[in-house]
């Protein structure tokens, strides 16, 4: 079988779900694959699993360049053949971003009732770096009520906006508060209805547990690329998942779903490395 082959039976395995960037994927691969086997990569066993993804070959390789021009990993050759391994950066990355993942499933109970409240004016010096300010907010989980202000009922990623706000270059543009809803103007509800469109984050999460309901892959390679797409699925969550508080959203149907497909991965875990460990052999050739 040729590095770049996957078996026709694997295609579409998880079929119902979104199947992600080769960016993206690539990303869930190195997290969920490489990094907790603590070994090197070969470029053959990345593109088998893309490929087995319906990345088209070419696709697949830019993303491997991409990610290793964005610091993810750094490659050895070997003959004709390279290795990859992840940089610290990329370790990193993958950490942090787990870490965030995981609290998906976290109970969201004892609001003490406050906000962190940013307010952010982009110049027009700086109109480049607005998309990855709204990317990185919202990955933090906050929403975005009225033009210019940016709310969390999670005062302790104060730190992590602060980083985002620093790296963007825009602390004289920037003031921050933490606090209750005060008497003047929308209250906590009507917050929360103005910052997140919840009625179609709703409809999203209500599909994805509809999709993973009966899912039930067989052994091998249609487990291992259903477990991918399953946890990339779980790894985009927080841009979509404000994580709100049972007080401000209860029983909020995230929650449900993000529970599912955590229960998913943790079923899959050790056959999928199983496999994992077939496809990365010693000598790059495929298993």
């Amino acid at each position: 079988m040729t590095a770049a082959e996957s078996p026709p039976e694997a295609r579409g395995a998880g079929a119902g779900l979104s199947a992600g960037s080769a960016r993206s994927l690539l990303l869930t691969i190195l997290g969920e694959l490489v990094w907790p086997e603590n070994r090197p990569v070969w470029t053959s066993a990345l593109l088998y699993v893309l490929r087995g993804l319906e990345v088209e070959e070419q696709t697949a390789r830019q993303a491997i360049a991409r990610g290793a021009a964005a610091g993810w990993i750094t490659g050895e050759r070997h003959g004709r053949e390279v290795q990859w391994s992840l940089t610290p950066s990329g370790r990193k990355l993958i950490k942090e971003g787990a870490a965030r993942v995981t609290s998906t499933t976290a109970a969201r109970t004892g609001w003490d009732g406050r906000w962190l409240i940013l307010l952010v004016t982009i110049p027009h010096t700086h109109r480049t770096v607005r998309k990855r300010l709204y990317a990185g907010l919202t990955w933090a989980g906050f929403g975005n009520p009225t033009p210019g202000v940016w709310i969390s009922p999670h005062p302790d990623r104060q730190e992590e906006a602060a980083r985002l706000i620093a790296e963007l270059d825009l602390q004289d543009n920037a003031l921050s508060f933490i606090g209750p809803c005060g008497a003047i103007g929308l209250s906590d509800e009507e917050i929360v209805a103005r910052a997140w469109d919840l009625a179609t984050l709703s409809e999203h999460f209500e599909a994805q547990l509809a999709a993973l309901a009966d899912i039930d892959p067989e052994p091998g390679d249609p487990m291992l690329l259903t477990h991918i797409q399953v946890v990339s699925e779980w790894q985009r969550a927080p841009f979509k998942d404000p994580q709100l508080p049972e007080e401000l959203l209860p029983n909020w149907v995230g929650h449900r779903a993000a529970a599912r497909l955590g229960e998913l991965r943790a079923r899959w875990s050790d056959a999928v490395h199983a496999r994992w460990r077939e496809i990365n052999t010693e000598d790059g050739t495929v298993g």
